[in-house]
């Protein structure tokens, strides 16, 4: 039932790319501003897009139910940027969002989205708008929190394609090399590559040696181990113009001519229904959301630490990605477990 509060008017929008989990977290918002304030939900189409072409509908409990599950994002979603551009020249667009924004009456809005969504969030506050982020990405990389919703389902998805890699690469006798996302963090690849029992794991934030690497499954395969499977970052270094999975195996092949084959996951790991993890994350982020702004708590991003959702200041979390630490606990164990990293640490 609506509290006390005065009813507000927030609007939510989804920016960046999409992952599982980000309509349970619109559901999240909504329901919540709706069934405990009292508070008129408008969802804003396209991401930042949407608030310059005032693309917007009131969104109500029906069209909040049955998509806890679904994948994607029911607002759709954009790379807009509002902030990009010669900053010798005014730029308008930041001064049409906010008087879109003020011209629907919003009290707050909230975003959801990743790195670079935070940090659009943040100089959007600074212009004058009542922002609340919550983070979201399968890269996991968003400073502030301990753990992003898109990110378990997308190690789920990433995990099963490597067991069924196994099956291949075992009947076959192979090398299989897989390549994950991850630009400049290796938590998708770090993860699913210990949980889908990877032999070699490639990151970004661990300078590799190539040699090394192919050093290491010569010995596997002298050592009758019928089979290796090798899982790349898409953004580890390699050459211009040539994909992650490409060039590792190659370098293989042309190093060893042990048989090797290449994976590139892709986009299957955006997609498709958020793991019940995801889903509760999802709606937790939601629900304190708008928490937040029922409580006037504004400039800020819904953060999981430890077992509780807390706010952090926009202004710490905006420009800046959670990379994985060298030292990182469960690359300590992996090593101890003879998986390899591609360096000479063991």
């Amino acid at each position: 039932m609506p509290s006390s509060t005065k009813a507000k008017r927030i609007g939510i929008l989804t920016a960046g790319g999409d992952c599982p989990g980000i309509n349970a977290a619109i559901r999240g918002v909504g329901k919540t501003a709706i069934y405990e304030y009292g508070m008129t939900v408008y969802g804003i189409s396209s991401g930042f897009r949407g608030l310059v072409d005032n693309l917007y509908t009131e969104l109500d409990e029906a069209q909040l139910s049955g998509i806890l599950t679904l994948g994607g994002t029911i607002l759709g979603t954009s790379r807009d940027k509002p902030f990009k551009g010669d900053p010798t020249v005014e730029n308008k667009i930041p001064k049409l969002i906010k008087k879109n924004y003020m011209d629907l009456g919003l009290d707050a809005l909230v975003v959801i989205g990743g790195n670079g969504t935070m940090k659009t969030a943040h100089k959007l506050s600074l212009e004058g708008l009542n922002i609340v982020g919550i983070p979201k990405t399968i890269d996991n990389d968003v400073w502030g929190t301990d753990v992003t919703f898109g990110f378990d389902s997308a190690v789920w998805i990433a995990t099963e394609a490597i067991d069924r890699l196994h099956s291949t690469a075992n009947s076959h006798k192979r090398i299989m090399v897989i390549e994950l996302m991850g630009h400049h963090a290796g938590w998708l690849s770090l993860y699913a590559g210990v949980a889908g029992g990877g032999d070699v794991i490639l990151l970004p934030e661990i300078d590799y040696d190539i040699e090394l690497v192919t050093r290491n499954l010569e010995r596997r395969a002298k050592s009758n181990k019928p089979y290796s499977i090798v899982v790349v970052a898409e953004g580890i270094k390699k050459p211009k113009g040539m994909s992650a999975a490409g060039y590792v195996s190659q370098s293989i092949r042309e190093m060893t001519k042990l048989e090797t084959r290449e994976t590139i996951l892709g986009y299957i790991q955006r997609g498709g229904t958020p793991t019940p993890m995801d889903r509760i994350l999802s709606t937790r982020f939601g629900a304190k959301a708008v928490e937040m702004i029922a409580e006037g708590n504004y400039g800020i991003m819904v953060s999981k630490a430890g077992e509780h959702i807390i706010p952090v200041p926009l202004e710490e979390v905006g420009g800046k990605s959670k990379l994985v630490p060298a030292d990182h606990p469960l690359i300590r164990k992996s090593r101890k477990m003879g998986i390899s990293f591609g360096d000479r640490k063991m």
